[in-house]
């Protein structure tokens, strides 16, 4: 298990520390000894932190999501004798952000994101959107610090647990309901934030979703996310009830 690290200080701190402290980090959760710590902080900068897009973890997160996909594609193939209908439910609900945010808070990424204050009292640092992006760009730094081998060895150390054969694979509401309208050719499901209560730091979501032709839905959150989950979860037991 991943040590817990106490967040630091947005600001507090000089860059040649929050390097050290990072590169220490990394050797010790992720497993990895970054010759360029740069990519480490590019990686765990959010872009609230900067006025420099390619400062912060956007450009990287697209590499991540490709090499991660291809990956756990890889891993996928090897484990499981399945049709290809199953493997892609798998691989989706692999690599999509609940999963990647799952593993980010195994590493206690959360705690190392440089953000602007406000955003992280709005508690954005937590949010399975930030962390599924900044565990993507993670991947990317690896892989372009240490090539392939170190990239997918990142992967399959910190994913592949999810993926053992005597675990069913995670369960995304969201892209369940996705499948269900597509498949009856309805159109992508519609979601539309309707209220939003509560002060800055602890706010709560609904959503109302619709797919074509049938009644909506509605699910809270304490995000925008959660809340579309909830949504989906409840309109996808009306649709099979």
């Amino acid at each position: 298990m991943a040590r817990k690290h106490k967040p630091l200080p947005d600001g507090g701190i000089g860059r040649a520390e929050r390097l050290l402290r990072l590169a220490g980090w990394a050797r010790d959760v992720l497993g990895h000894e970054f010759a360029d710590p740069d990519l480490i902080d590019r990686a765990l900068t959010h872009g609230s932190a900067t006025r420099v897009p390619g400062d912060s973890y956007q450009r990287l997160e697209f590499l991540g999501d490709r090499v991660l996909g291809c990956v756990v594609a890889g891993l996928l193939y090897g484990r499981h004798d399945e049709p290809e209908g199953r493997l892609t439910a798998r691989l989706h609900a692999m690599v999509e952000g609940p999963a990647n945010a799952r593993v980010a808070r195994g590493w206690g990424a959360e705690a190392l994101i440089a953000m602007e204050p406000v955003s992280r009292t709005k508690g954005l640092a937590d949010s399975d959107n930030v962390l599924g992006d900044v565990a993507e760009a993670l991947v990317a730094a690896v892989y372009l610090d240490g090539g392939w081998v170190a990239a997918e060895q990142l992967v399959t150390r910190h994913w592949g647990p999810m993926m053992a054969a005597d675990q069913p694979f995670l369960v995304d509401p969201k892209s369940n309901l996705q499948t269900w309208a597509l498949k009856r050719r309805l159109g992508m499901p519609d979601y539309v934030v309707i209220d939003r209560q509560g002060p800055d730091h602890a706010p709560v979501f609904t959503v109302e979703v619709t797919v074509r032709g049938q009644p909506p839905a509605h699910g809270t959150g304490r995000s925008r996310q959660e809340a579309e989950k909830a949504a989906a979860t409840i309109l996808l037991k009306a649709l099979n009830a």
